[in-house]
């Protein structure tokens, strides 16, 4: 079966480098500037999409044929996309999946996200690996396909560092969250009871995925979500048990406002980190961050648990990584916990004498595997350790102690 049946517009995806794919337009019509990141999952775009530690990015897929599954209500990770653009070797416009509720194309179009197809994105990723992150410009637009002044456009465009895309993606009021992880199919695993007792729980939301607060939920936790610049008094006035710092885009050094607020908090409750929460639990305790070559996106990331020597296959999202030797100068007593094996860099930390850990890649997955889920119930210990006056430490929950 064909994976286009409409006629094809054409697209150009014009890197900052001079080189130049020409596709076929999809999505919305327009002209888009952003960082090149490419995502190595198999499944699960559409979560991928709707993530918004995406913004400011063109994300480029290494799967061949993207769209085949349609899309769906339920499994969108935010309420939009907050990417720049979509870049895909085959796009389906036909789905065959009984959950789907409308195709990709269409997804596309509606939520105003150019997208290009019918390019070698093997020779793309290559392009990335090989020399590191670059700005692209994509356009869909058919009266826009001038390739000496799309590449001006590239070239001009704004770098993510320095940049707090947080702002662009966090919540502009306080909420609360209710809703657990999808049941699944009558008949199939029954839903587990939520474990009491509840928790009351303040999530910073700096770009936050939905099924963390789903896992959260089904954790025993009450959750109050809060804008990225929520100051340590106001969330002190909700009563919390424990705090969560959530994942997000771009450069964590350049986030405003939430370092402070951070490290005072953390002096008081159980704090959990994901991502870019862990990349801003790191600032907090006098660490530093850096940005990768072409960072980590995808679901077979290896992190290893150097407390146990076992490694668990993560789902990854990240630009930047906290520096290891950076946490051991600030004179905190600190622990790293996890490590990435593709390259040595952190992948956890734990507080010695505080209840405090992080981990930098995505124990809900969506998309990914599963492997490190266990993060949410080691949270819930870590909680309970504390309200009871036990030993809590991150790294004796860790294990590292």
């Amino acid at each position: 079966m064909s994976a286009r049946t409409s006629p094809p517009s054409p697209a150009r995806l014009v890197l900052a480098d001079g080189t130049v794919y020409r596709g076929y337009a999809a999505g919305a019509r327009t002209v888009q500037s952003g960082e090149l990141c490419f995502n190595t999952s198999l499944a699960g775009y559409q979560e991928i999409l709707t993530d918004p530690s995406y913004a400011g990015q063109l994300v480029v897929m290494t799967c061949p044929q993207i769209g085949n599954v349609g899309v769906n209500a339920a499994d969108d990770e935010s309420a939009r996309p907050h990417l720049r653009g979509f870049i895909v070797k085959e796009l389906f416009e036909t789905p065959s999946n009984y959950r789907a509720e409308a195709t990709l194309p269409g997804f596309l179009r509606e939520q105003g996200v150019p997208a290009i197809s019918g390019i070698d994105t093997r020779a793309l990723v290559r392009r990335i690996r090989d020399h590191g992150f670059q700005n692209a410009v994509l356009s869909t637009d058919p009266d826009q396909q001038d390739e000496a002044a799309l590449l001006e456009q590239a070239r001009q465009a704004p770098d993510l560092d320095g940049r707090d895309l947080v702002a662009e993606v966090t919540t502009a009021e306080r909420y609360e969250w209710s809703e657990g992880s999808w049941p699944g199919i009558d008949g199939q695993l029954p839903r587990a009871e939520r474990p009491e007792p509840s928790l009351r729980l303040v999530a910073y939301d700096f770009g936050i995925k939905r099924n963390i607060l789903r896992l959260l939920h089904e954790q025993g936790f009450d959750i109050t979500v809060v804008p990225a610049r929520t100051s340590a008094e106001e969330v002190r006035s909700l009563s919390p048990d424990a705090v969560f710092l959530s994942n997000g885009p771009g450069d964590p050094a350049a986030v405003e406002g939430v370092q402070e607020p951070v490290r005072a908090l953390s002096q008081e409750y159980p704090m959990f980190g994901i991502c870019l929460g862990h990349q801003i639990l790191g600032l907090a305790l006098g660490g530093s961050t850096r940005k990768l070559k072409f960072g980590h996106h995808g679901g077979n990331q290896p992190g290893k648990d150097l407390a146990t020597g076992k490694v668990a296959i993560c789902a990854e999202n990240h630009g930047y990584a906290v520096e290891a030797d950076s946490l051991r100068a600030a004179g905190e007593p600190v622990s790293i916990t996890h490590e990435n094996l593709n390259d040595g860099t952190v992948e956890g930390l734990a507080h010695d004498e505080r209840p405090l850990f992080s981990v930098q890649y995505h124990p809900e997955a969506s998309p990914g595997p599963h492997d490190a889920r266990y993060f949410f119930g080691r949270f819930r210990e870590m909680v309970l350790r504390h309200k009871a006056g036990e030993p809590a430490s991150g790294a004796a929950v860790a294990g590292v102690l």
